[in-house]
């Protein structure tokens, strides 16, 4: 019998926040080691790549999940980001003007515990534009990702980051 069916909606919703934290975790474990052995230049080019694979193979997932169209547009995307694992984790907001998605990242996840343990802030931008590059275009290969404010070139001090994705209409 599957444990999962077993349990209440309460206790699924803090299962799957759990999960949640466990993948960021993880992330955060092996990318310290990376960066411990081999120095963060190293350790931000392997995240970079991590990231591009594993945002493919999530966005299709949730994207399928979600049953969205090969074309779902920015409320596609919206809904996607919704089920992507970093916003289980942190506080968002997305806004929707026009042919334009904003995703912030008020509070994050990550920072948070870096700045706990009294270590460096994450250098995040170059990885989370991969991330949010790669999720954004397999949920609709018409949309284009740009960084706001990401650190470390902070724009926007009343957010840990911030991403704007617009849709091509002429593709």
């Amino acid at each position: 019998m599957d444990v999962l069916e077993n349990l209440t909606k309460e206790q699924l919703i803090d299962y799957i926040r759990i999960m949640a934290k466990n993948m960021s975790a993880l992330d955060g474990v092996w990318f310290q080691s990376l960066e411990k052995k081999k120095g963060m230049d190293d350790a931000m080019w392997h995240d970079c790549d991590v990231w591009q694979r594993f945002t493919q193979a999530e966005a299709r997932r949730i994207k399928k999940f979600l049953k969205l169209p090969e074309y779902p547009g920015l409320q596609g995307l919206s809904q996607a980001l919704n089920f992507h694992f970093n916003s289980l984790l942190n506080h968002t907001e997305t806004i929707i003007n026009g042919n334009k998605l904003i995703y912030r990242i008020v509070d994050c996840h990550v920072q948070n515990a870096r700045s706990r343990k009294g270590m460096l802030y994450h250098p995040c931008l170059a990885a989370g534009f991969m991330e949010y590059k790669y999720f954004a275009s397999t949920i609709d290969s018409r949309i284009n990702c740009e960084v706001i404010s990401c650190f470390p070139e902070v724009k926007d001090p009343t957010c840990a980051c911030a991403w704007e994705f617009t849709l091509k209409e002429d593709v």
